[in-house]
């Protein structure tokens, strides 16, 4: 169950931050600039949301006189809640540049207007 809470929170908050780096690339920001900005200002929401979707559901976890020990909160995803917030603002941002700096090799240079006679 943690892996599965982990993959949701970062691809929640991974949507989050492409989206809004989406919003500055369209409007002329640079790549590595709009990933820069995107990440500090969505920094916020991302661990707000981050913050309350564990708090949520470590109730959900049950409860640890039934389960004790290291392996049993690990099981239930109590382990590191923190790196969650990791993966979302480093490992995202990485591969978002990543894939659009390849993309931008491929794509084809805009063609030239041929001059009318």
């Amino acid at each position: 169950m943690g892996i599965i809470m982990m993959v949701g929170i970062v691809v929640s908050n991974g949507v989050l931050l492409i989206d809004y780096t989406r919003v500055l690339r369209d409007s002329g920001t640079a790549l590595h600039e709009a990933v820069v900005k995107a990440g500090r200002t969505r920094l916020r929401p991302i661990l707000m949301t981050t913050l309350a979707t564990v708090l949520g559901l470590f109730r959900c976890g049950g409860s640890r006189r039934r389960l004790r020990g290291q392996r049993a909160a690990r099981a239930r995803g109590h382990r590191r809640p923190g790196g969650v917030d990791r993966v979302t603002l480093l490992l995202i941002p990485a591969l978002y540049v990543s894939i659009e700096n390849r993309l931008e090799k491929h794509r084809a240079p805009p063609e030239e207007p041929v001059p009318s006679e």
